[in-house]
């Protein structure tokens, strides 16, 4: 297992993660391929999304099988309307990829949400900052190190 930038920030910070791994398929990077190939169920795998509203960009972490309520998003961080960042812009202001975009360790620290569901487990699955690698942590942990706010995010 390559030890990315996301685990080493959180070793630093003294906070307690689990690693795990699977085998990537690049002809279906959606977190609930990630989360199959885990052996987990999908609702306690999150995926990390990015989007811009006029103040800036956001964070947005929620559970892979979920998608984006852009409205509720807006909301919670006080926009009008916030939009998804294209995904050719990622790497530039994150310095991650799709599929393995990580809350922890982006360019910049952007005001992070996290779906309030995160707060029903002991422990979420996130990004670790690549493709294949994920981080195992206890979301109030998360909420704490990313100074992020639980928030109703999704549609459902």
């Amino acid at each position: 297992m390559t030890i990315t930038n996301a685990m080493r920030l959180l070793k630093q910070a003294g906070i307690p993660f689990d690693t795990s791994e699977y085998e990537v398929d690049e002809s279906d990077l959606s977190g609930v391929h990630a989360a199959e190939a885990l052996g987990v169920e999908p609702d306690c795998v999150f995926k990390t999304l990015v989007a811009r509203g006029g103040k800036g960009l956001y964070v947005f972490v929620i559970p892979v099988a979920e998608e984006l309520d852009l409205k509720k998003c807006a909301a919670a961080v006080g926009e009008k309307k916030v939009e998804m960042i294209h995904v050719k812009e990622l790497p530039g202001l994150t310095g991650y990829i799709r599929g393995g975009c990580s809350p922890i360790g982006m360019k910049k620290k952007y005001p992070t949400c996290i779906d309030e569901i995160a707060t029903l487990f002991d422990r979420i699955y996130v990004s670790a900052g690549m493709r294949g690698q994920q981080l195992i942590v206890n979301p109030e942990d998360l909420r704490a190190y990313t100074d992020a706010s639980f928030v109703d995010l999704t549609k459902r």
